[in-house]
């Protein structure tokens, strides 16, 4: 019996499952004869269409149906669209995990936090080094970044080569790390490259993203000329770079640092134990903050996209334990929005202003403060250059940005650009690149005590709540069908129960349940569920006809 062609991964194939038609969820994965690589699994955050839901992950269950046959799992650098989802997916796999020294400590301390992930085993691989994973040679690349330790990965198979980029840049002078070796791009593309799978985020942006130490003296010129009250600069926890800049910056202007929020905590602790930020001034502890003259102070907070528990956020709002801003202190924010998060950090900045503290975006400033860690379109070109692919696939970005990516390759000559949706199945070799299938994806939503699927009915159900509002009504009747008690009933996101017309409504309502109730007791059939349809019926259609709204409504019915 022949292979069913979702079966059929002979030859090398390419599989995104997660991070090609968003940002976030990055979760990639490689067939070389049916045997299986995965790269990177990372979160996505959740936006007003998944009430109740803060965090996404990719769904492995298509790496699950082949964990056998699966080798591996690569992280190829430590910010959480990449790393992530590990802890909470792990156990589903139990495969073998490769990364970076950086990275693995990130790791171990996430997968710490879970019991299930306690027999995870994490083999730290070093830039340059190439590994051997089942019929995969990986050989791990380091490029600049925005965390340190980023690898691209140089995947060789029998059947061809691929580049995998993961995220980089080519800051010409990075703060941590050394620059993105051209010459040894150079050699993999005289080696042959059958594929780039490359980072998207900017593929649409002209010029290149600049350097980190650009941003350091810029940030040291912004403290200087904001020098009557605290400074507090706001980050991705994960930036270790911007972490450095800001300690140097505020040591050019004579002030001390302190650092509010766990994750930033974390971040440190592990650049501290691979060698990272020992050039820099001892932190501030927490507790010691509100005791330092302000205009001594910077602070580095977390929260640079508005997340409404993170440090500044809380700083906004007036209730975090470790600081409180007042008029004549600055924030800055040093960091890009991730697109989706705007409301969010307007939200914040405007509780900021109305505390009459001053804020400074990017954009704001003739300094430059911020430096983006994914490559501009010259530093893509540059990188076609280098290796000569023979096909570009572009991926981690939303479908603008991979369309983007793919007419940068036809103008650059790439002889191939193949733009995928999350569960294209691509292969790559033998014979010329083609899409061959498409599997099944999708994302699973992350509760305080389960993971469960993003088209769960709960999650449909609450979304509907946010729009329609809910009436509850419980009635105890008779064999008669009389009402033995006043009916119970309530709304929610109605009306204000607290109004006259919030009253009236209630009271129409209970009006609508006895005249239903009089009808029904003409008729012969008298059980629970018929009555309490008929009731449900009637109600949602009289919120309708009052507020225009058709509103979740169920109705219970207990007959004695």
């Amino acid at each position: 019996m022949g292979k069913k062609k979702s079966d059929n991964y002979d030859g090398l194939c390419f599989v995104p499952l997660g991070g090609s038609e968003q940002f976030g969820v990055n979760l990639n994965a490689y067939s070389c004869d049916n045997e299986w690589l995965a790269i990177d699994m990372g979160i996505g955050f959740a936006d007003e269409y998944f009430p109740g839901i803060d965090i996404l992950l990719p769904n492995p269950k298509f790496l699950e149906k082949k964990k056998d046959k699966l080798h591996a799992l690569i992280i190829t650098h430590a910010h959480e669209d990449h790393i992530g989802a590990v802890a909470h997916l792990w156990p589903r796999l139990k495969c073998q995990l490769y990364c970076t020294k950086f990275t693995a400590e990130i790791l171990k301390k996430k997968l710490a936090e879970f019991p299930d992930c306690r027999g995870a085993r994490i083999t730290v691989v070093e830039g340059g080094e190439t590994i051997s994973i089942g019929p995969f040679d990986v050989q791990f690349l380091a490029v600049t970044h925005s965390v340190p330790e980023t690898a691209s990965l140089f995947i060789r198979t029998v059947h061809g080569n691929v580049l995998h980029s993961g995220d980089w840049n080519l800051d010409p002078t990075p703060v941590i790390g050394e620059p993105t070796n051209e010459q040894e791009f150079r050699a993999l593309g005289k080696e042959g490259v059958l594929a780039y799978v490359g980072d998207s985020t900017n593929a649409a942006v002209k010029g290149r993203s600049g350097s980190e130490m650009d941003v350091q003296k810029g940030l040291a010129e912004v403290i200087k000329a904001n020098d009557t009250g605290a400074i507090v600069v706001t980050i991705f926890s994960s930036n270790v770079g911007r972490i450095h800049s800001i300690c140097k910056a505020a040591e050019a202007n004579g002030r001390s640092v302190g650092i509010v929020g766990r994750s930033l905590h974390r971040m440190i602790g592990a650049a501290k134990t691979c060698g990272y930020l020992n050039d820099v001034q001892d932190f501030v502890d927490e507790g010691e903050l509100m005791l330092l003259p302000r205009e001594n102070l910077v602070v580095i907070a977390t929260g640079s996209q508005g997340e409404a528990r993170a440090q500044m956020a809380r700083i906004a709002r007036g209730d975090s334990q470790f600081f409180r801003v007042k008029k004549g202190d600055t924030v800055i924010f040093s960091s890009r929005a991730i697109p989706g998060n705007e409301k969010n950090i307007n939200y914040v900045q405007n509780n900021l202003a109305s505390t009459n503290v001053k804020v400074i975006n990017p954009r704001d400033t003739e300094y430059c403060i911020h430096a983006s860690g994914h490559p501009y379109r010259d530093e893509i070109v540059d990188m076609f250059d280098w290796l000569k692919p023979n096909t570009v696939i572009p991926v981690h970005g939303e479908r603008v940005m991979l369309e983007a990516h793919a007419k940068l390759a036809k103008e650059c000559q790439v002889p191939n650009a193949i733009i995928p949706n999350n569960g294209t199945v691509i292969r790559l070799a033998p014979n010329s690149p083609q899409i061959i299938d498409h599997v099944e994806t999708g994302v699973l939503a992350v509760e305080p005590g389960r993971l469960i699927d993003s088209a769960h009915p709960a999650i449909g159900q609450r979304r509907k709540l946010q729009y329609s509002g809910t009436i509850h009504a419980s009635l105890v009747l008779n064999g008669r069908l009389d009402l033995l008690a006043d009916p119970k009933i309530s709304t929610v996101g109605l009306i204000d129960d607290e109004t006259d017309d919030g009253l009236d409504f209630e009271d129409d309502l209970i009006a609508e349940v006895e005249d239903v109730l009089r009808d029904l007791q003409k008729g012969k059939r008298k059980d629970e569920e018929y009555i309490a349809e008929e009731i449900r019926i009637i109600l949602r259609r009289f919120a309708f006809e009052v507020l225009r709204i058709k509103p979740k409504t169920d109705v219970h019915v207990t007959i004695i």
